[in-house]
């Protein structure tokens, strides 16, 4: 039936189910920044006088020192080794370009506690200093202090790096050869072929890992709180759990977003105005080419790996205790983080799956599609210690409704359902990994040819029909991809776990700190070991996926 109206017809509005169901689940991906938001408006006790002539100067500088030196040093360690594996053959280099991503399977916190556990005063690499030398006490010789900002930027940039180079490595890889061909001919050098034509065009993918590893740096809390360094993040958790204080906590965090939107902005901003295309006779792309100081190229290359990866772990497994420390409290830890990280990346990617099918998998797609998905993305930008926040309120607000309903209907007490369980810390790497799960998802449904689901729609298969039969075979690699990536994620996030664990309750990641946090690094390293296991575990599977 349609409506005519001054002789135009036109359909009468209809609700779509998908359309809904995707906002729906937008909305609770997206309610977390809103409480946060709300918080800070509309603060129970307002302190933010007193939080901005005291504490914040030094919570936003140190903030700033550290997210810039990261980021800086990230890029340019990065974006060299991206480079070196691109452009030179040199020996190993087959394994060396894979390796130099094991660093990622490092929480920064757990470099952190293998630096402190060797370089402090008590650790091998100072005993041994002072026995060579005929030391006997500090006085004698000058050490750098560990715990300060500057062991901060070496293990955050020595954890955090590979972003860089993942990405700047596949712009590199991606270059046309005929542009180093002309450079060659114009007489250009190789250091001067890098800088003014092979770096400009990856400029998009350096800016872009080095956007990721900024986030990440705001986003710690392990390694700056054992390092000492005072940032917006640990004033989140001195604010809310010394001062007990949502609403300063929650004016501090909004400042945590800030930051994190402004690097969003300037990342956006940076790829807007840099737009490289290739012409369809450009299909040859960079070969590389054999070097005289390959040794030298493959000691530079295997440099971040040991200090990344192979130390720490090195270090960890000499430190940890195999009979004492493997503790009943360790394996439920484990347990825990294995059926939460599970079940946040199986429900994370689920609801992506139905978001983007919803949006773009349909045959009416909504104007407000693309903007709702980059949205939902926001989630990975957030700290864990705002996010933290921000579930928790409402949360905590939901249990109480439903225990003095439950009171009034049975007169017996219902407890936490959900902050008393696991279930708020689902919900809460839910909402932080969902980018992950969604771009995972977009991306598999940009490769799918446009006449699959039109072939399935004139067969009759309707909306479920079309994602759970169709789509959903095609994306199986995709799917199984973004489950563990969110998984492993999942099992390395510390800050919301602190915040949002119910008492008595421990995952890996905590468990790790708070043997760290009492400076018993021997019962820490298990741990931290087993963190490290599960995250290389994950990245082989993941590799096996993607073949």
């Amino acid at each position: 039936m349609t409506v005519s109206i001054r002789g135009r017809s036109r359909r009468p509005f209809r609700v779509n189910r998908w359309h809904v169901l995707a906002g729906l689940i937008a909305a609770a991906v997206l309610l977390p920044i809103a409480v946060v938001v709300y918080l800070a408006a509309f603060p129970n006790e307002n302190i933010w006088p007193h939080l901005a002539s005291t504490v914040l100067p030094r919570y936003a500088r140190n903030t700033a020192i550290l997210m810039i030196s990261v980021g800086v040093c990230a890029m340019g360690l990065g974006t060299f080794l991206a480079y070196l594996v691109t452009h030179f053959v040199f020996p190993g280099r087959r394994w060396i370009q894979y390796a130099l991503l094991a660093p990622l399977a490092v929480p920064g916190y757990v470099g952190a506690y293998a630096l402190v556990d060797f370089l402090e005063y008590a650790g091998p690499f100072q005993t041994s200093l002072r026995q060579v030398f005929g030391w006997a006490t500090a006085r004698d010789y000058w050490f750098p202090e560990i715990r300060s900002m500057g062991s901060a930027i070496v293990v955050l940039t020595l954890t955090l790096y590979p972003y860089v180079y993942l990405l700047a490595r596949a712009s590199f890889k991606a270059l046309p050869a005929s542009g180093q061909d002309v450079a060659r001919s114009l007489g250009l050098s190789a250091w001067q072929q890098f800088w003014r034509v092979s770096l400009p065009l990856a400029r998009p993918g350096m800016v872009a890992g080095t956007a990721v590893v900024m986030m990440e740096t705001v986003n710690d809390f392990g390694t700056v709180e054992f390092f000492a360094v005072q940032t917006l993040t640990t004033g989140i958790f001195s604010v809310w759990l010394e001062s007990s204080n949502t609403g300063g906590a929650a004016q501090l965090a909004l400042c945590a977003l800030v930051v994190i939107a402004a690097l969003a902005i300037v990342e956006r901003a940076s790829q807007r105005r840099i737009q490289y295309a290739k012409s369809g006779r450009q299909v040859m792309t960079i070969q590389p080419r054999a070097t005289r100081y390959g040794w030298a190229v493959t000691a530079l290359c295997a440099a971040p790996i040991l200090l990344g990866f192979v130390a720490p772990v090195a270090i960890l497994m000499e430190t940890a205790d195999p009979f004492d420390q493997w503790s009943d409290g360790l394996m439920q830890a484990a347990v825990n983080s294995l059926v939460l990280g599970g079940l946040a990346g199986t429900i994370a990617v689920g609801l992506a799956m139905v978001l983007t099918h919803g949006l773009r998998g349909l045959r009416h797609r909504p104007r407000w599609g693309a903007g709702l998905l980059r949205l939902t993305a926001l989630g990975y930008a957030i700290p864990g210690a705002v996010l933290g926040l921000g579930v928790l309120i409402p949360l905590a607000y939901l249990d109480r409704t439903l225990a003095a309903a439950w009171m009034e209907w049975t007169g017996d007490r219902l407890g936490l359902l959900i902050t008393g369980s696991g279930a708020a810390l689902v919900f809460a790497y839910v909402v932080r990994f969902f980018a992950i799960a969604v771009g995972a998802a977009d991306a598999g449904y940009a490769a799918i040819a446009p006449n699959v689901p039109l072939a399935a729609r004139a067969l009759g298969a309707g909306p479920g029909a079309l994602l759970w039969r169709v789509v959903r075979p095609l994306l199986k690699g995709t799917v199984a991809s973004a489950i563990l990536l969110v998984f492993v994620d999942s099992v390395k996030e510390l800050p919301a776990t602190l915040l949002l664990r119910p008492f008595n309750f421990d995952t890996l990641a905590t468990y790790t700190y708070d043997q760290a946090s009492l400076e018993n690094l021997s019962g820490a390293a298990p741990g931290a070991l087993m963190v490290v296991a599960v995250s290389v575990l994950a990245v082989i599977l993941l590799a096996r996926f993607n073949k």
